[in-house]
């Protein structure tokens, strides 16, 4: 199922977190949506799942509005909120079930048990909700929001609480997912978009800011230096490094020196002939491109 944003803008109070959104994501695609906290994010995920109206524009959900009244289209999203509202007295499987009955589900005890499977939560199913660490209850309130099997997900912070390794097997799960889902997720961890997401949405004081390919946006940082450290076996002074076409700036660290690299510039050769102009061996010479991370920076800060 395809999701289409069109135009929407919400206010609380006088308070405008989200200006004229527009975007669509056909079916099957995982979208990585990106932004600081407070940029309507969330905002834009609950109007999505029909949790909150906006103020002006729409969503559709393959063509159909989607808003509170409407159940039946609901179903077919799963939602995993940022802050995930859980029963803490009810265990694992009785919570479940508890949500299975809501979706009117048939078979549900079979379902429940692949679920609890296909979520890691195998080992914690006899457990108390409110027993479990944060990675478990995380992994519960992303039970919940497949268990019905939606075609759309939307996912507000996933991977919140879990530990490196929980961290790799829900992307491996969105990943898998993603084969058959429409996926939107939001996250603050740039590896984790770049690992599973086939477009990226930065979202910034309610407004789009960006939206491409991550393939294209990856190719755009392949030729891009960002910086480069450098170490001679001797004393040379900042400024020479600073005079070098393309340095933005020189700092001295860790017994060589931070160069910060203009847009476009490949300083490397330079810093060679620098050396041998100076009777300097290079130490240490190792650079850092632009990533995602910083292009986020640039659209955000």
């Amino acid at each position: 199922m395809s999701i289409t944003v069109s135009g929407v803008t919400k206010y609380f109070g006088k308070q405008k977190a989200l200006n004229n959104v527009s975007f669509d994501i056909p079916a099957g695609q995982v979208v990585g949506f990106l932004g600081p906290n407070g940029a309507g994010k969330s905002t834009m995920m609950k109007i999505i799942t029909g949790y909150l109206p906006a103020s002006s524009g729409s969503v559709d959900i393959s063509g159909i509005p989607i808003d509170g009244n409407n159940l039946e289209l609901r179903k077919k999203v799963g939602y995993l909120p940022e802050h995930n509202p859980l029963y803490q007295d009810m265990y694992i499987e009785e919570y479940l079930k508890f949500v299975a009955e809501i979706y009117k589900l048939p078979d549900n005890k079979n379902r429940i048990a692949e679920i609890i499977e296909t979520t890691g939560l195998t080992p914690e199913r006899h457990k108390k909700i409110g027993s479990l660490s944060k990675g478990y209850r995380q992994r519960v309130g992303l039970a919940q929001a497949l268990l019905p099997d939606p075609e759309v997900l939307i996912l507000d912070e996933p991977t919140t609480g879990l530990d490196p390794n929980q961290i790799v097997e829900v992307r491996n799960l969105i990943t898998k997912l993603g084969e058959a889902k429409t996926i939107l997720l939001s996250t603050h961890i740039m590896q984790e978009v770049q690992a599973i997401c086939e477009r990226v949405i930065i979202i910034n004081n309610g407004v789009i800011v960006a939206d491409e390919a991550a393939s294209e946006l990856e190719k755009g940082f392949e030729n891009k230096l960002s910086r480069v450290f450098v170490e001679y076996d001797g004393n040379l002074a900042p400024e020479k490094i600073n005079a070098i076409e393309g340095v933005k700036s020189v700092s001295q660290q860790n017994h060589g020196y931070l160069v910060s690299v203009k847009t476009g510039f490949d300083v490397r050769p330079s810093l060679f002939r620098l050396a041998v102009d100076n009777n300097l061996i290079i130490l240490t010479l190792s650079v850092e491109k632009e990533s995602l991370e910083d292009l986020f920076h640039t659209l955000t800060a």
